[in-house]
C-alpha cells in the first residue's frame, strides 16, 4: 500500500481534464455482457475500479482489449460461468451490476458479497427485489444465488428506494426480458441516463430516461455499439474544491455544464467564484463564507459523493455550516480526523455535522477509509500547515486517475511513498 506525502499551504492553479464518469463506466461494462457483438467504450476513466470490472468480464469469458487505457473493446460471444471471481467481487460494490446480465445469459448467477466502501452498511436489497419482480428466485448458498428457471419476464415495479445501482440492475435485466417493463421511483442521475442511452444504442427500446418512470421494451437481439462516456462531474467538482480550499484558481475541462450546475449551486452559496460553460468549469480565488446549511439529495439535489469535500471547504469559510448527509451514515465519521487537524467540528449524529470556520488546519497522519472522504482529507492536507501523510492512497485512486501526477501539475507539493 502507498502513502501520499502532502506539504500543505501551497496555492494550486492551472488546468486539468476529467475522463468519463466511474459510476457510468461500471454499468456500461456490465451491459456489454448482454450482447455477443463488439462494444467500444471511449473516454473510459483509467482507475482501479474500472480495471477490476474489466477483469471480472474477462473471468466470465469476455474478450477485453485496452485495459488501463481510455478505450475498451469488449466482445462476449460466450459467458462461460455464472459465478464471478469472489476476490474481485469483494473489491468492487459495482460487481452487483453483473447479476442481471448473468441471469439473461446463463439463467443463474452466484455473487459473493460485493465490496467497496462500507459494504456492511450498503445492502443490495433493492437490486434483489427488482430481479425477483422479473422472475428471479433466490437459492440457498454462499453470497447471493439467483436463478430464472422460466427466464426473465417483463413487469411493472416500484422501487422502494430510488437507488442508482438498483435502477441500473433493473434496467440491465429489463433489456433482456421480452416485453415492456416499467420502473417507477427510478433514480434520475446522469449516469442512469447514460446507461439508458447505451442500452438504446444496443437495441433496447427505452423512454423516460432522466425521470422517475422509465419504460423498457426488451427481449430483442442486442447488437454492438460505440459510446463515448460523459465527463465525471463528481471529479470536476472535487478539483474545484481543491482549488478553492487552497485559495487557488483552476480550469476543469470535460464535464457537461448541465451536470455541473448542482455542484456550482452549493459552491456559489459558499461564495466560491465559479462559472461553467459548455465543458469548462472555472474556479477563481475567493473569500469563503459559510453556507448555513448544505443537504444532500437525490438528483438533481447536491450529490452525497461531494459532501465530504464541501465539509473540508467549510472549515475554511467564515461562519457556521451545518452539513447534512441523510443518505449515508459513515461518510461524516471519516471526517472526525479533521478534529485532529484543529478543525472546529461538532458531530451531531451519524448524518449531521456542524463546521465553524475559518480554522487554520495542521498536518497530521490521515486514514483514507473510503474513496470520497479520502479525497476530502487530501484537500485538507493541501490546505494545512506542515506535512500530512494519507494512506492507503490506493483507496482514493479507485476513483481518481493519475492523482499524484495531476496534483503535481497544479503545483501541489505531494509525492508517493
Amino acid at each position: 500500500m502507498s502513502t501520499l506525502l502532502i506539504e500543505g499551504r501551497h496555492r494550486l492553479s492551472g488546468s486539468v481534464d476529467v475522463e468519463g464518469n466511474k459510476n457510468a463506466a461500471l454499468p456500461l461494462l456490465a451491459a456489454c455482457l448482454l450482447t455477443t457483438e463488439e462494444c467500444v467504450l471511449t473516454n473510459v476513466p483509467r482507475i482501479s475500479d474500472v480495471e477490476v470490472m474489466a477483469r471480472l468480464l474477462l473471468d466470465l469469458g469476455a474478450e477485453v482489449e485496452g485495459i488501463g487505457s481510455t478505450t475498451l473493446r469488449i466482445r462476449c460471444p460466450k459467458v462461460v460461468k455464472d459465478e464471478p471471481d469472489a476476490t474481485l467481487v469483494g473489491r468492487l460494490r459495482g460487481s452487483v451490476l453483473l447479476l442481471g446480465p448473468l441471469l439473461a445469459r446463463r439463467g443463474r448467477a452466484q455473487l459473493a458479497p460485493p465490496g467497496g466502501d462500507f459494504p456492511a452498511r450498503r445492502t443490495i436489497s433493492t437490486h434483489l427485489e427488482a430481479l425477483a419482480a422479473m422472475g428471479a428466485r433466490q437459492l440457498e448458498g454462499a453470497g447471493h444465488v439467483l436463478e430464472t428457471p422460466d427466464g426473465l419476464h417483463p413487469t411493472s415495479m416500484y422501487l422502494y428506494e430510488a437507488s442508482v445501482t438498483g435502477t441500473e440492475t433493473a434496467l440491465l435485466a429489463a433489456a433482456a426480458a421480452p416485453g415492456i417493463t416499467e420502473i417507477r421511483n427510478a433514480a434520475c442521475e446522469p449516469h442512469v441516463v447514460e446507461l439508458c442511452i447505451f442500452l438504446s444504442q444496443l437495441g433496447a427500446g427505452i423512454s423516460g430516461a432522466g425521470t422517475s418512470t422509465i419504460r423498457i421494451e426488451g427481449g430483442a437481439k442486442l447488437h454492438g455499439a460505440e459510446h463515448r462516456l460523459w465527463g465525471d462531474y463528481i471529479e470536476a467538482g472535487s478539483w474545484g474544491v481543491v482549488a478553492a480550499v487552497t485559495g487557488g484558481e483552476i480550469e476543469v475541462k470535460g464535464a457537461r455544464a448541465e451536470d455541473m450546475e448542482v455542484v456550482a449551486a452549493v459552491l456559489t452559496r459558499m461564495q466560491v467564484a465559479c462559472t461553467f460553460d459548455a465543458d469548462v468549469f472555472r474556479v477563481e480565488a475567493s473569500r469563503l463564507k459559510a453556507a448555513g446549511r448544505i443537504t444532500t439529495g437525490l438528483w438533481p439535489g447536491f450529490p452525497s459523493d461531494l459532501v465530504s469535500l464541501v465539509t473540508v471547504l467549510a472549515t475554511q469559510a467564515e461562519g457556521q455550516t451545518l452539513v447534512h448527509d441523510w443518505m449515508y451514515e459513515l461518510r461524516l465519521f471519516a471526517l472526525e480526523q479533521l478534529s485532529g487537524m484543529s478543525a472546529d467540528l461538532f458531530l451531531c449524529d451519524p448524518h449531521r455535522i456542524i463546521v465553524t470556520g475559518p480554522k487554520r488546519l495542521r498536518g497530521r497522519p490521515l486514514d483514507s477509509r473510503d474513496l470520497r472522504s479520502g479525497m476530502a482529507l487530501i484537500a485538507a492536507g493541501l490546505a494545512a500547515e506542515g506535512q500530512s501523510r494519507l494512506s492507503p492512497l490506493e483507496t482514493v485512486e479507485r476513483g481518481y486517475a493519475r492523482l499524484v501526477e495531476r496534483l503535481q501539475g497544479l503545483g501541489a507539493q505531494v509525492s508517493r511513498l
